[in-house]
């Protein structure tokens, strides 16, 4: 039954998705903010979906913690499709930082584009750091956060890799806030698993992270350090349940 459940929500998500490409690059010559209020309901319909059809749903924690008078930057792990699409729901009017290959797939890329993301070519070093800090500035003053996966791919639960330096030079720059998050979306929604399994992911929100006067390396640090020890709270505590 589960396996049915999976195909049924696969086939619709792709379905769907073309149409709401296609709508969302007629979306181009409003303003940024309504152009995400509305390109972001094909997200907001997945995650409902996925409930409904699937049994994935999801708890947060912490959200006393988000700042509520500023932009900032959000540094969460990145385990599968997901948190992509719940993170719209919980989280402000945001962008993500990318691999611009993602823009290039046919009509997912092309709605994607409309958000304005920070599309880089991560082979590109120290120019893809500054596009990061000139885009991600733009964007904070615009009044959208910023959503850094700092690992810089899809992790499997239980591994980790080291996190990139992007992130934490925009925050430095700018002094806009961190703000750490931790799931276990992987669990229910693996990186590469055709089957959904259902469950309640688990999505903590730690302290804000002021970043006024501290390096990067620092701000990478504290930030590296919470995420991985929430994470590992979030299994252990799985694994007892």
């Amino acid at each position: 039954m589960q396996l049915l459940r999976s195909l049924l929500f696969n086939i619709i998500m792709i379905a769907t998705a073309v149409v709401a490409a296609t709508i969302a690059v007629f979306t181009f010559p409003l303003p940024p903010l309504v152009r995400y209020s509305i390109v972001c309901r094909w997200g907001r319909l997945m995650t409902w979906l996925v409930a409904r059809l699937c049994g994935i749903r999801y708890r947060v924690e912490g959200r006393e913690h988000l700042p509520r008078k500023q932009t900032a930057i959000l540094f969460s792990n990145h385990q599968s499709s997901w948190e992509t699409l719940a993170f719209q729901q919980i989280f402000p009017p945001q962008v993500w930082v990318l691999k611009r290959e993602l823009l290039w797939v046919p009509f997912f890329g092309w709605g994607l584009a409309m958000l304005e993301p920070i599309a880089i070519n991560r082979g590109a070093g120290r120019n893809a750091v500054r596009q990061i800090v000139e885009q991600g500035r733009a964007r904070l003053e615009s009044g959208r956060w910023v959503v850094v996966f700092p690992e810089g791919t899809r992790v499997s639960p239980g591994h980790h890799k080291r996190f990139g330096v992007g992130g934490a030079v925009l925050a430095a720059e700018t002094g806009h806030p961190v703000v750490p998050v931790a799931h276990n979306a992987g669990v229910f929604w693996p990186r590469r698993g055709f089957l959904k399994k259902p469950g309640v992911i688990r999505v903590v929100i730690g302290p804000t992270i002021h970043t006024h006067g501290k390096s990067a390396e620092e701000i990478n640090r504290e930030a590296e350090h919470w995420i991985r020890a929430a994470m590992d709270k979030i299994g252990r505590e799985g694994d007892a349940s």
